[in-house]
């Protein structure tokens, strides 16, 4: 199966990749942003604390470098009460609840830890639009979902915008947001897409490390380190409503990963302020690639990630998919989290269609709809299943 053609030129940039983000990183080297977390010290954990409580200035993404050091781990409680009041602050008691649709496992990309992996030998699906709409119809059933995570592997002449934009207009009728996780594309796509139905775009950049990427991606579209991080500038000049982001946790080591993002999040507030920004910490799960992490993060160091983003930035979206167990996700839904998803199938047409299909990763957290929402409303906070219409634009 041949790889897609790569864009010869863009015509929404004067060049291939188009000025963004990824002509900014470069300043940022890897080992001294390592080396940030690292070199931490007690001083500087109670000194940026004592900033974070006064609350009158941002924290910079080098102060947030230190909350999540292993010197700030003896003060996890303190982090975990500061993250509480500023999501209650800003958020109220409300989690709000999406759920993942996979249109298609068909993947011309060869990165080595995913169940896509184009050389991995199972049966590929791209689900009919009928079958999307059967699968519509059976993520109604589970319970009273609006929004809906559209989610395909890279494969841009059977998944391309062509075929998203018919989805987009199938699933419509059944859901007022949706979000596409695809390949990442041009400006004017993403623009045209959002006259379709189009809410959110959400991209895993992976790792930020430009250096040990491409090992990671060595073949497809997904190899070119510049083109999917300047996707984010893409999305933000076609006026997409909310950009979600984040890193493969375990393919480098997380908290540069975790700095390197909180950077990236600054520079898109401040270039595409009229957009809506979400992050997400996946760890790495089993798939049928076998891969295993290069590091690992305990839940320990993943609740203090998640205190220590939400003290860096009170507004963005932390999300929690059914990747963590029920038990985690339970625990940390009153201390930073403000979506999760329920009653997930990570394989195309996994709700009705081919249940035996070619999953992305296995499901952790194995709950329904209905058992995550009373573990929610148990914890004093209210599901919302709806959180956004056009008519409030």
């Amino acid at each position: 199966m041949p790889e897609p053609k790569f864009f010869k030129s863009d015509p929404d940039k004067n060049s291939v990749f188009g000025y963004g983000y990824a002509d900014i990183i470069g300043k940022y080297d890897w080992n001294n942003t390592i080396r940030l977390v690292e070199d931490a010290s007690d001083e500087d954990v109670r000194r940026v604390i004592a900033k974070a409580r006064a609350n009158r200035k941002p924290l910079t993404p080098e102060e947030f470098a230190v909350l999540i050091s292993p010197a700030a781990t003896p003060y996890i409680e303190e982090l975990a009460a500061l993250s509480r009041h500023f999501t209650k602050e800003r958020f109220g008691n409300i989690i709000s609840m999406y759920i993942p649709m996979y249109v298609s496992n068909e993947c011309t990309n060869k990165c080595i830890y995913c169940g896509f992996n184009h050389d991995n030998p199972f049966h590929r699906t791209t689900l009919s639009l009928q079958e999307v709409e059967a699968e519509c119809k059976a993520i109604k059933e589970l319970g009273p979902f609006e929004n809906l995570l559209i989610v395909a592997g890279e494969y841009p002449t059977k998944c391309g915008v062509d075929y998203l934009e018919k989805v987009l207009e199938v699933c419509r009728p059944y859901f007022h947001n949706l979000t596409i996780e695809v390949q990442p594309m041009r400006a004017r796509d993403y623009e045209r897409l959002t006259h379709s139905g189009l809410n959110g775009v959400v991209c895993f950049q992976e790792t930020y490390n430009k250096e040990s990427y491409k090992t990671f991606h060595p073949r497809g579209m997904k190899s070119h380190f510049d083109w999917r991080l300047n996707g984010f500038d893409r999305m933000g000049e076609a006026g997409v409503h909310k950009i979600g982001m984040g890193a493969l946790l375990g393919l480098e080591d997380w908290q540069g990963d975790a700095v390197m993002l909180a950077r990236h999040l600054r520079y898109l507030q401040k270039k595409y302020w009229r957009s809506r920004f979400s992050v997400n910490f996946p760890r790495m799960r089993p798939s049928e690639s076998g891969y295993k992490p290069k590091s690992i993060i305990s839940d320990k160091q993943l609740a203090q990630l998640t205190f220590a983003f939400r003290i860096f930035d009170h507004d963005v979206d932390i999300s929690y998919s059914t990747r963590e167990d029920p038990e985690f996700r339970n625990h940390l839904l009153s201390l930073g989290v403000t979506s999760m998803s329920a009653g997930s199938r990570t394989e195309p047409g996994g709700y009705v269609s081919e249940p035996d299909a070619l999953e992305q990763f296995e499901v952790c957290d194995g709950r329904s709809p209905l058992e995550v929402s009373k573990a929610i409303e148990k914890e004093g906070y209210q599901t919302v299943w709806k959180d956004w219409d056009a008519v409030f634009d």
